[in-house]
């Protein structure tokens, strides 16, 4: 990649139509959504976020709206990463191809496992208590199948091996905007 800025390329960047900031939870949602619909409706959309992480199911549903919005109104939309995009914030940047991602000078992404807290109680017949257990298990095997289809969206078209990523997230990844643009997880940084 050319060492000099792509920034000039996008002044929209300057100026994001939807800035999200805090956990990524309902309430980012709502305003989310609220923002998407006073954005203009035409032209390039830019969004912004600023994240330490938070509903990884919440941010699979942005990007899916984000991926809807991009499929059917043909519009070009930019992802502009500021200063933390962890967990949850890296999630909904899978949401965009790595063309569309730019990330502030001194941002950092992190990625990591989905966790799990959850305590099995056993109590009743025998039979019960396996299908129980079952469907504990068979949870966390689908949950680990959604972790692993977002982590091949969020390195697709990068110098990031899927193995690279699915070898280093059970110990917090986190990845210097330099990093990300080298390595092609971003189109550049600004």
């Amino acid at each position: 990649m050319a060492d000099e800025s792509n920034a000039s390329r996008y002044p929209l960047l300057a100026r994001p139509h939807v800035h999200l900031s805090g956990p990524v939870d309902q309430a980012m949602y709502q305003s989310f959504r609220e923002q998407i619909a006073a954005a203009p409706e035409d032209g390039t959309l830019v969004i912004a976020i600023s994240t330490l992480g938070g509903d990884p199911e919440v941010a699979r549903l942005m990007g899916d709206e984000v991926r809807l919005l991009r499929d059917y109104s043909d519009r070009e939309i930019l992802f502009l990463g500021k200063v933390a995009v962890y967990s949850a914030g890296a999630t909904f940047m899978a949401a965009f191809p790595n063309d569309k991602r730019f990330l502030t000078r001194g941002t950092r992404i992190m990625v990591h496992e989905r966790l799990l807290t959850k305590t099995l109680n056993l109590s009743g017949p025998l039979r019960s208590c396996i299908d129980s257990l079952k469907a504990s298990l068979h949870e966390i095997e689908h949950s680990i199948r959604i972790e692993e289809e977002g982590f091949r969206d969020l390195v697709a078209g990068t110098k990031i091996d899927f193995d690279e990523v699915r070898e280093r997230a059970p110990e917090n990844w986190y990845i210097d905007a330099e990093e990300a643009r080298k390595r092609e997880l971003i189109l550049d940084v600004i």
